[in-house]
């Protein structure tokens, strides 16, 4: 969609999430931004009004099946969504992903977080007959990596779920774009010890991102070079890069919770 006017971010109280918002905030535009961090949430909504925008807050949890179904239903019956990024998202410590209940938060967050985003918004532009769709996924979504299993295999599950909606839902006026960058400088990677290839700021990616949005692509993935590598390698047989994979580094995890809070 060219010109969105009505958008909808989860996670962007910091990272990516908050950089797409500035991204977008300007005179005449609407932002309904999610996030867990109260304080930082607040910060970026303050930055987007400066801009222009007309910004609605909320504190929430994306796991809250129930809670983002209220809120999308409410924040669409005034002002029709346009575009929903579905951002939110979280990454294992190394020390804790062998855990269940670390699996299980990263699972829940990037599987069930962009469910309870996508399934309602999708059910509200059907009606319309247009809208777009944006999920956050990533180049770890091509290759399970056992330095972040849960990670790039939630990342995974959204990838082919949002690039088998963009068919689905072609014919009902919707566009889906899944999103695959690599790294990205933000509180989530800042936790990181290790060298990270072809790093770029969250301001660039989100600009980057916001502009091929324009054109509705079924896939937006970035840098190419890292791009090329994780589809080389997803393409190579597992006897081929099961020993490069596992000596890959650890990642980290920075994440908590927040209850339900609407700040307009």
């Amino acid at each position: 969609m060219r010109n969105p006017q009505n958008i909808l971010i989860t996670g962007a109280s910091s990272g990516l999430g908050a950089s797409l918002a500035l991204a977008y905030a300007e005179q005449g535009i609407s932002l309904f931004l999610t996030g867990r961090n109260e304080d930082r949430l607040a910060d970026i909504a303050a930055a987007c009004r400066l801009r222009g925008a007309y910004v609605e807050m909320f504190v929430i949890d994306v796991r809250n099946r129930q809670a983002m179904q209220d809120l999308i239903q409410e924040t669409d019956s005034g002002k029709p969504l346009d575009l929903v990024i579905a951002n939110a998202g979280v990454s294992e410590m190394f020390l804790q992903h062998k855990t269940e209940a670390s699996v299980t938060e990263v699972f829940s967050t990037n599987l069930d977080g962009v469910l309870n985003t996508v399934h309602p918004a999708m059910l509200l532009m059907k009606k319309r007959g247009k809208g777009q769709i944006a999920i956050i996924s990533s180049l770890a979504s091509f290759k399970g990596l056992p330095s972040a299993p849960a990670y790039s295999a939630s990342k995974a599950a959204v990838r082919f779920y949002g690039e088998a909606l963009r068919g689905l839902l072609k014919s009902d006026g919707i566009g889906v774009t899944v999103v695959c960058p690599g790294f990205i400088k933000t509180p989530m990677t800042d936790v990181n010890d290790f060298p990270m290839p072809m790093i770029i700021s969250a301001e660039k990616a989100a600009l980057k991102i916001k502009k091929r949005l324009m054109r509705n692509p079924s896939r937006i993935a970035f840098p190419w070079p890292f791009y090329f590598l994780m589809n080389l390698i997803a393409f190579l047989p597992p006897g081929c890069t099961d020993r490069l994979l596992a000596n890959l580094p650890k990642k980290g995890i920075n994440t908590h919770q927040i209850p339900l809070k609407k700040i307009a």
